[in-house]
């Protein structure tokens, strides 16, 4: 991001209202490295071409805010790499981690890793650290520490159905490993933020809260989130896709003042659940819609959801979940087009 897109995104938060409503996206590597004309494997692999699509894709949209910008990952296998996790990774296909813990005896073994050394963890920063010069000259910055939730760490080492089972059947032990996990997350992201002093945001991205009730989300994953998220930045940004029955009227405890959800989901009705102190990014179709629609389709959408809005402060037009693979030019093109034309 810039840093013009970085006091945006902080008026945006502080409920300035905008005009026209700001577009923003978040992207990584399911989308970027195919649309760059790359295989996902040189993608994670070569840091010149992964800093090459990320210039190219705020080159290519100026306008549009690309969340959290410059994101260095592997995939799935970013942090559960750094449990032990045996990560499959095909040339053109989305990575896998595979699970750790087959047993509930097994979480016992389980011992919170070091950030600095373990799994892929010193490669996603020192991508940034070696990169960090060249995407300041080219006028932006790193903003974001960024991890994924620990529900969603834990449902790869232990798979998702044995991992929600057990909060029922085994809930001591789950509670371990999920203070494991969080306790590994603070130090990881703590660690970003140390090493590149320009950052300013968190974000966490965990759909497994979508896949629980309230009462076992205010078990298992209400104290932790608070845990992550209690850090002196600006910007505290979650995303879930999955349901948000079961936290969105917690995002205020937990400290989120930036929220990317679902697309099946009323802006109008998280807004007043949060009592409008969240923004809102989405909440257009990325698959059905961003991907597969066409420009009289996309335009429909956006018009709609537009016109709709009881109040567009705190809002960013985007999608619900991240930029779906196959996304074209064209399409965000008239996604951004479609939003300055009935914002004004």
């Amino acid at each position: 991001m810039t840093d013009s897109q970085w006091i945006k995104l902080l008026d945006i938060i502080e409920g300035r209202e905008i005009t026209p409503l700001p577009t923003g996206f978040i992207v990584d590597s399911p989308w970027l490295p195919n649309w760059f004309g790359i295989k996902i494997l040189d993608y994670f692999t070569n840091d010149e071409l992964w800093l090459k699509a990320n210039l190219h894709v705020v080159t290519s949209f100026p306008d549009v805010m690309f969340l959290p910008g410059f994101w260095s990952e592997f995939g799935m296998c970013s942090e559960p790499s750094a449990f032990g996790a045996k990560c499959t990774f095909p040339a053109n296909e989305f990575p896998h981690a595979h699970k750790i813990i087959h047993s509930i005896e097994e979480i016992s073994r389980i011992s919170k890793p070091n950030p600095e050394k373990d799994g892929f963890a010193p490669f996603i920063l020192n991508r940034l650290l070696i990169n960090r010069q060249k995407i300041e000259d080219n006028g932006h910055k790193i903003f974001f520490s960024v991890s994924r939730g620990p529900l969603n760490i834990a449902s790869y080492l232990m798979g998702t159905t044995e991992f929600l089972t057990a909060m029922i059947t085994h809930p001591e032990e789950i509670h371990k490993l999920i203070h494991t996990i969080t306790e590994y997350l603070i130090e990881l992201n703590d660690l970003q933020m140390q090493a590149i002093p320009t950052i300013d945001g968190i974000l966490i991205l965990d759909d497994i809260i979508g896949f629980i009730g309230e009462e076992e989300f205010k078990e298992f994953g209400l104290p932790y989130f608070k845990k992550l998220f209690d850090r002196n930045v600006s910007v505290k940004f979650l995303h879930n896709d999955a349901s948000h029955l079961s936290s969105i009227s917690y995002l205020n405890e937990m400290g989120v003042n930036l929220f990317n959800m679902g697309f099946e989901t009323d802006l109008n009705e998280l807004k007043l659940i949060t009592d409008n102190r969240v923004t809102m990014l989405g909440n257009i179709p990325p698959r059905d819609v961003l991907a597969r629609g066409s420009s009289r389709e996309i335009e429909k959408e956006v018009e709609a959801l537009i016109k709709n809005l009881n109040e567009r402060s705190k809002v960013i037009v985007s999608c619900g979940g991240g930029m779906s693979p196959d996304v074209s030019t064209e399409n965000i093109q008239c996604f951004a087009e479609t939003v300055m034309k009935y914002s004004q």
